[in-house]
């Protein structure tokens, strides 16, 4: 089977973004019998050094791992419960809402970009710091425009032609524009606050009142509060220790003009003095005292804020360009299942370009399933957010069987951690 008239077995294949979707997406394309594969990544930056966490619910987990995309070598802690804290004034940990399973792994995505970096084929080309700034397609091939950059291979800039071009490149995806041109991710109205604490530093937090063990490895909490909350886990921190990941979800300060209609994302160092602020006011009178130090022990230069978008496109093919990860769905990480679809998304193209020498169709399915399911995963993000965020309970009055009621309405198709992922 061909795509395009093409054959796919030693094809030349792009794939643009350079992170866990591109690193996963080229593996794949390489499994499934891809010639040379060229992957394309803006930044210079090193990505093994991002120290932000991810979770992965078990069952998806376990799957990936037989597709061969994850193993036990890579570092991982394991959760089991949520434990749900609401304020409760001067209490250190605030008030048990209630506890709900939680059986995930969680990763740190510096080691597990590694690791999956590590396993591409020694023939791959990866070209930092060349951006792509336009994809054209066409009936004989797909055309990457480049800006330029220079890792040792020539600047990068001009043009570059391959049979098969996989976006890869994240919610503002050059890619997905050229493929459905009229898909525009919609802010969601509130924010992800992100950052990490190592864990020897959690004894610093000695409040009065505070019990000797506050927080078991295993646990994931949920601190809530109205119009918002935070989550914080362990992470590995790739040096055989632990740390604090915490995501804190709000909507900005009213009036604040942070120009969020075009997808963007606010790097470290770059917050200003009224979200400093807005931070400081959430960890100090809203969350419950321990939960809100926490937070506070992570150094403001080293907070980042991830605006909250939705949007998926109607299919994850378009001719010679294929999508996958954030290029192609954009789910709110309420969802817990980010990385997963990414992988997923990896393992499915891997079995669907296997698949087309017998199956004329096996890339249009990919794309229609991948479509389905990640439509799936956005409504999802949107009633969470709306459970969690937007129109939140009042936590005060909620004891164990209110939080079961009120989770089981907000997850509805069972969808948390990520749909099974189809062979």
């Amino acid at each position: 089977m061909d795509r395009g008239g093409v054959p796919i077995a030693g094809a030349d294949v792009a794939v643009v973004g350079g992170s866990i979707a591109g690193c996963a997406t080229a593996l794949a394309a390489h499994r499934a019998g891809a010639g040379r594969i060229t992957v394309y990544e803006r930044t210079t930056g090193r990505l093994a050094d991002r120290g932000v966490g991810l979770a992965m619910h078990n069952a998806r987990y376990a799957e990936l791992a037989a597709a061969g995309y994850l193993d036990a070598a890579m570092p991982w802690v394991q959760l089991t419960t949520r434990r749900w804290y609401v304020r409760d004034g001067a209490a250190p940990l605030g008030r048990q809402v209630g506890v709900l399973p939680f059986p995930f792994r969680s990763y740190c995505w510096g080691p597990l970009w590694r690791e999956l970096h590590r396993r591409l084929p020694a023939g791959t080309a990866f070209r930092s710091g060349v951006s792509v700034r336009a994809v054209s397609d066409t009936a004989d091939g797909a055309t990457l425009h480049l800006d330029g950059g220079n890792n040792g291979a020539g600047s990068g800039a001009g043009t570059e032609r391959f049979d098969l071009v996989i976006g890869a490149d994240g919610y503002r995806s050059v890619v997905r524009d050229a493929a459905f041109p009229d898909v525009r991710p919609s802010y969601a109205g509130y924010l992800a606050w992100r950052g990490a604490v190592p864990a020897e530093r959690l004894t610093e937090l000695d409040l009065p009142g505070l019990p000797t063990d506050p927080w078991a490895e295993e646990d994931c909490i949920y601190g809530v509060f109205d119009g918002g909350h935070v989550i914080i886990y362990r992470i590995p921190d790739g040096r055989g220790g632990h740390r604090a990941n915490w995501v804190l979800y709000t909507a900005p300060p009213a009036g604040l003009d942070l120009a969020l209609d075009t997808p963007t994302s606010l790097p470290p160092g770059t917050l200003t003095e009224a979200l400093h602020t807005h931070l400081a006011h959430v960890t100090g009178e809203l969350l419950a005292p321990y939960w809100g130090a926490l937070l506070r022990l992570t150094p403001p230069q080293e907070v980042f804020i991830q605006p909250m978008y939705d949007f998926t496109a109607p299919r994850y093919t378009a001719g010679r360009l294929l999508l996958a990860g954030d290029a192609a769905t954009v789910a709110r990480p309420h969802t817990g299942a980010g990385a997963v679809k990414a992988l997923q998304d990896a393992a499915a193209l891997e079995a669907a370009l296997r698949a087309a020498p017998e199956r004329p169709d096996a890339l249009d399915a990919y794309g229609t399933e991948r479509g389905v399911t990640g439509r799936t995963m956005v409504e999802l993000g949107r009633r969470l957010g709306r459970f969690l965020v937007q129109e939140t309970p009042d936590w005060r009055t909620l004891d164990q069987a209110g939080l079961d009621a009120a989770w089981a309405a907000a997850d509805g198709s069972g969808a948390f951690g990520g749909r099974e992922l189809k062979n």
